[in-house]
């Protein structure tokens, strides 16, 4: 991302700035979210855990999706690698639990 912001750095503020851009050309960061959020509303209602390994970018998107936060809150939340995230509940109703470091 550095590399990219000294090229182009007004490109990476309105991207920063502006959830619903696309000034790359890609993805905004709204569809972005939508769409991992219409994937963790279409898991399965189960009395079990469903596993699910990814990227820490589509991590943060569904806890944006999920805890109903706006969107440029993505920006602000840290995924590290081989961290342990708990969603539970349905479309609409989700809660996230954090586990204690503890032991």
């Amino acid at each position: 991302l550095a590399e990219v912001a000294a090229r182009e750095p007004a490109a990476v503020d309105a991207w920063f700035a502006d959830p619903g851009g696309a000034p790359h050309g890609g993805e905004s960061l709204l569809a972005f979210i939508g769409r991992i959020g219409s994937w963790l509303d279409t898991r399965p209602v189960c009395d079990g855990f469903i596993v699910a390994v990814a990227e820490p970018a589509a991590i943060r998107a569904a806890l944006v999706y999920a805890l109903n936060v706006p969107p440029t809150a993505y920006w602000n939340v840290d995924v590290r690698p081989l961290s342990t995230i708990t969603l539970a509940g349905s479309p609409g109703r989700w809660s996230l639990s954090l586990e204690s470091g503890l032991r």
